[in-house]
């Protein structure tokens, strides 16, 4: 089977200027509304300027899913206030929502990628709390959600979660295997040694052919292959895209 026409390649932020950027890569996952959302004049900014067939994703608000007891809580510019976070359906959180939404719009986004902590782990409370926040604001845009704690991936549980919202599982495929998803988004975050992530790593040729074939396996009507290895991820991202159409 070909790799499907439907690949889109990018980086998890603006590893470079955005004018390079947009003569290489049709796709960015924007970075900065993850610890605090910029202004609307700012997105509107970067959607005017992107060339019209230009793709931007979204990283969610950290404001949905960290801890408000977590060190970086203080990036969001919100209080410690137990209302906010961890995916709680809360009227806090679901106002926040109705905020960054806005600005969703306005970047002309349909992918948002909710990426959860660590310490987010896989227990009854947390399961049933995702569930009912996804649920109350699904609808609107796709949904991809990246789960760092090993109990998710084990649980039918989780599985039954995406599969009944439409949410789909992000992963490292280079490590792991999606568990579902209506698109697949990979998140390519270097090299693994044990639990600690070497994010300064440069794929070899031969890594991205492996990735290729990841891709390919598993591929279904839309793909999405962000890059997150910090100084190489525009150069491996372009490599990668000339790597897809060359074979």
């Amino acid at each position: 089977m070909g790799i499907p026409a439907t690949v889109k390649v990018g980086c998890c932020g603006f590893q470079v200027s955005r004018k390079r950027y947009y003569e290489k890569l049709k796709l960015v996952e924007v970075q900065k509304t993850f610890y605090k959302p910029p202004k609307i004049e700012t997105v509107s900014k970067w959607r005017k300027e992107a060339p019209g067939d230009f793709e931007f994703t979204v990283k969610a608000w950290m404001a949905f899913t960290h801890d408000p007891r977590s060190g970086i809580w203080a990036k969001t510019g919100l209080p410690k206030d137990d209302s906010y976070g961890l995916l709680r359906p809360s009227r806090e959180n679901f106002s926040l929502w109705d905020e960054f939404r806005v600005l969703l719009r306005e970047l002309g986004t349909n992918v948002v990628v909710f990426q959860s902590p660590p310490s987010f782990r896989f227990d009854a409370v947390n399961l049933a709390n995702a569930r009912e926040f996804f649920s109350t604001i699904s609808g609107e845009f796709t949904f991809a959600w990246e789960v760092r704690e090993a109990g998710w991936f084990k649980s039918p549980q989780f599985r039954d979660l995406l599969e009944d919202l439409g949410i789909s599982h992000v992963v490292d495929p280079m490590y792991e295997e999606p568990v579902y998803g209506k698109i697949r988004y990979y998140r390519l975050h270097g090299r693994r040694e044990g639990k600690r992530i070497i994010y300064s790593h440069n794929y070899e040729r031969t890594e991205l052919e492996r990735l290729k074939e990841l891709v390919e396996r598993w591929s279904l009507r839309e793909n999405y292959v962000l890059f997150n290895n910090s100084y190489f991820s525009f150069e491996n991202a372009v490599q990668f895209q000339e790597l897809l159409h060359s074979m």
